[in-house]
Formats: structure tokens, sequence, C-alpha cells
């Protein structure tokens, strides 16, 4: 007797019938909503750097790319608030609150790390030499053994 699967289903379907994964689709889309009606707001040049993060309880918060695009949407905000607040969604919209968060960048591979002079490296022996603590002599000379050999 063999087992035999039930056929897939498409992920959309599984998204609209599943409850908790419904529930977040339809947060998302709310909130996707919500973005692009705040962006028709927003001068084009902050768009990029402003996203909506929640909106609950009448208080919207935004985050912000850096401190610069922050400080001038906070000189905005009265005349934001009054817009949004013209639009049925935003309509009990009551404070805006702002929050910095940088955008998430890829480390740096240990490829990519600047090169130690050779001649860097001998003045870190050198200097490693008159060292008389021997935990800071060994890291100095570890540090040494970094840079580039003289060929």
């Amino acid at each position: 007797m063999a087992y035999k699967p039930p056929s897939a289903l498409p992920p959309s379907a599984l998204l609209r019938q599943a409850r908790p994964l419904r529930l977040l689709l339809n947060q998302a889309e709310r909130i996707a909503h919500l973005q692009r009606l705040l962006e028709s707001q927003l001068q084009p040049a902050a768009r990029a750097h402003c996203h909506i993060a929640s909106w609950r309880d009448g208080v919207l918060l935004l985050v912000v790319t850096d401190g610069h695009w922050a400080t001038r949407l906070r000189y905005q905000q009265r005349r934001l608030q009054r817009q949004l607040q013209a639009l049925e969604a935003f309509a009990n919209l009551s404070r805006i609150l702002f929050k910095v968060q940088p955008p998430i960048t890829a480390g740096r591979s240990a490829g990519h790390a600047p090169a130690l002079s050779a001649q860097a490296s001998e003045s870190i022996r050198d200097s490693a030499e008159g060292i008389a603590d021997p935990k800071l002599r060994a890291a100095l000379e570890r540090l040494a053994a970094h840079g580039k050999s003289k060929n």
C-alpha cells in the first residue's frame, strides 16, 4: 500500500486558509496600504527614509533611517499629522512618533580588512620589544604578524 500525499496547494491558498498566517498577511497588507498613504503626503526625497513600524490606538510609529531625516520630519510633524488626519485611514491619529533605525548593512568579511603595511608591522614589532607586560607584548606581536612581509 503506497502513500500518496495530497496535491500541493499554492502559497497564496495556504496564506488565506491558515488563520495565523491569514491574520499576519492581513496586517502586512494593511501596513503596506498605510505606507502608500504616508508616502503620498511625504516629500519625494523623504519617502525612501521613512517607513511605518506600527499604527495602534491613534499613535503612528515611523522608523527613519538616520537622525537627519528624523529631525526634518519632526519639524514637519504638525503639517504631516494634519494631512494624515484628513485621510480616512488616519482619522483618529493623535500622535506621531519617530524612531531612528539605520538600515541593516552586510557585515564586512574578513577578506576586506585593510592591510597592514610592512613598515607598520615592523614598527609594531619594535614597540613590542620594549614592552614589559607579557600579554601586551604577545598581542602586539600577533598584530604585527598580520602585516605584509618584505620581499
